[in-house]
């Protein structure tokens, strides 16, 4: 794919995640909403049209270009294989969160009761799988995009679902770090799409954070996990009472 075509692709995809329509990309610009649909079905952009664009979302042209480039050289998403390689082997499992999180291949071994070997063994499996690229002298490059996914309702969720997810709601919530919200009420079905896009950009501002506090230090990154879940629910508790 050429690369203005790429450009222009990424900057789709960009305004999505942000939730941005033509409509507000004209408002932005004091363009028409045609002219705005033109522009992006021609392609041709001026750099000044294109920082303007960016500016919309928060970014810099530069930001656009990483994205493109993460698109074209990065995976979203693992197969349903290499999923369930991963979700039936703990330590496996765990070497790939940490790896993907930045961890260093000193940083786990001091951290963690794996010895060289095994570790070595297992970041060649990620590499294998085009997770990481574990590179001479045991440095492990990244190969995910930003925006990497699990599977939904894949090995991964489903090994969450049955094996971490009590452990996860099985607190207080009185951490100063901690939130824990369980809201409840009868929506309509625009609410109801407008409370799924702004729980879209939630995760996109948190996988932002993650990407951007990756080069850190360890000691001041500490675990942490938002868990989102919305949907139409019917408590069946309450099912011998309801008509």
């Amino acid at each position: 794919m050429p690369q203005a075509q790429a450009l222009v692709t990424t900057l789709k995809k960009s305004l999505k995640a942000h939730s941005l329509t033509y409509r507000d990309v004209a408002a932005g610009l004091d363009l028409s909403e045609a002219s705005v649909k033109r522009l992006f079905a021609e392609q041709h952009f001026s750099l000044e049209r294109l920082e303007q664009i960016c500016r919309l979302m928060d970014m810099e042209i530069g930001d656009l270009v990483k994205c493109m480039e993460a698109d074209q050289q990065h995976i979203h998403e693992l197969s349903e294989a290499q999923e369930h390689e991963l979700a039936t082997d703990t330590r496996l499992l765990l070497v790939a969160f940490l790896a993907v999180n930045g961890w260093t291949f000193d940083e786990i071994l001091q951290r963690h009761v794996i010895n060289e070997t095994e570790l070595i063994r297992d970041l060649a499996k990620l590499d294998r799988i085009k997770l990481i690229e574990l590179l001479p002298k045991n440095r492990i490059k990244l190969l995910i995009a930003p925006n990497f996914s699990w599977r939904r309702n894949g090995p991964i969720q489903r090994f969450f679902t049955a094996n971490l997810q009590d452990d996860f709601l099985k607190s207080s919530f009185e951490d100063r770090a901690a939130t824990f919200q369980f809201l409840s009420g009868m929506l309509t079905a625009g609410s109801i799409e407008q409370l799924r896009k702004k729980s879209q950009l939630l995760a996109q501002e948190f996988h932002s954070l993650n990407l951007q506090d990756r080069t850190a230090p360890l000691e001041q990154r500490e675990p942490y996990t938002v868990m989102l879940a919305c949907r139409p629910w019917k408590p069946s508790v309450f099912q011998p009472i309801r008509k």
